[in-house]
């Protein structure tokens, strides 16, 4: 099998990644997110419909009776919907948005919930989706420095920070709404990548213990070379059923879908050119990677 010069391109790869950190930070900076009901807080009323529920009609209905900015999704059947209203609305507000509806409708509107979200609870949920994200980061970087090496845990960490702040980057740009779920794929991608970014490390360590008279930057890449076809099928498999999920998921999980299959394709690009980068940069040897020997191994007994 050929070796893929891929550190050849290191260079170009480092000021791309750079490029997409500077314009996700910035649109995180100026932009910011668009934070869904579940952090800004609002009404959720759940009703449902004696016969299929046309959404279509029930936005404009709302849209014509001065509830702007509600959000109407199927909810589990094509008879429940879910509706969301921004901050700003109360209970009783969401109580006459059913009367609208039966006005509309008819009597086959049936009022299922209605929950109030403080914006007190939004904040809580927006500090502790922070704080588990440094949490993850920080485990993830503990258990490397414990299972590899300390070079291999910083390579992989700079690629996790990498990978979440182009997604985040990516939702701030587009102005996609940022739920819980969102927030739930994020930390699915990290564990994404994670896991192909140790694939990598750990057939990187093999090499560097087989190959001793091979050069750093050739023993990276043949170790992406023997693990580009694991990494492309995962990738891949898991990109097509992502991509069943954003067209056939509904609207509820669509921002999930869509989160995790950018996590993905940025994942597997930092998993063959970050978190490999930052090892050569860090100056990655096979003596950071040898096997301790134990004093006195190999030496053959003297005594009588």
């Amino acid at each position: 099998m050929n070796t893929i010069n891929f550190m050849g391109r290191r260079k170009l790869a480092m000021l791309f990644s750079l490029a997409l950190l500077v314009l996700s930070v910035g649109s995180l900076a100026t932009k910011q997110l668009n934070w869904g009901l579940d952090f800004t807080g609002g009404t959720l009323v759940e009703v449902h419909y004696s016969d299929t529920a046309d959404l279509g009609a029930i936005r404009q209905t709302l849209a014509a009776g001065g509830y702007e900015g509600a959000i109407v999704v199927s909810f589990g059947s094509d008879r429940d919907v879910l509706i969301r209203l921004p901050q700003g609305y109360s209970d009783a507000e969401g109580a006459q948005l059913l009367q609208l509806l039966e006005e509309s409708y008819g009597a086959g509107v049936e009022l299922r919930r209605i929950e109030f979200v403080g914006p007190q609870v939004g904040d809580e949920l927006r500090e502790q989706g922070g704080l588990a994200m440094l949490l993850a980061l920080g485990l993830v970087m503990l258990y490397i420095a414990f299972r590899f090496q300390f070079k291999f845990a910083v390579g992989a960490v700079v690629a996790l920070v990498h990978d979440v702040l182009i997604t985040l980057g990516f939702f701030s740009i587009t102005g996609a709404e940022f739920d819980l779920t969102v927030l739930a794929a994020l930390l699915a991608v990290i564990g994404y990548s994670l896991n192909d970014t140790i694939v990598v490390s750990d057939r990187v360590r093999e090499n560097f213990r087989k190959l001793r008279r091979a050069e750093p930057l050739e023993v990276i890449n043949i170790s992406l070379t023997e693990t580009l076809g694991r990494t492309l099928v995962t990738s891949l498999t898991t990109l097509l059923v992502l991509g069943a999920l954003a067209v056939f998921g509904g609207e509820i999980i669509h921002g999930f879908a869509v989160a995790l299959m950018v996590g993905v394709a940025v994942g597997t690009y930092s998993s063959i050119y970050v978190a490999a980068n930052a090892l050569l940069a860090m100056g990655v040897s096979k003596e950071d990677l040898m096997i301790p020997v134990k004093e006195g191994a190999g030496q053959e007994d003297l005594s009588p």
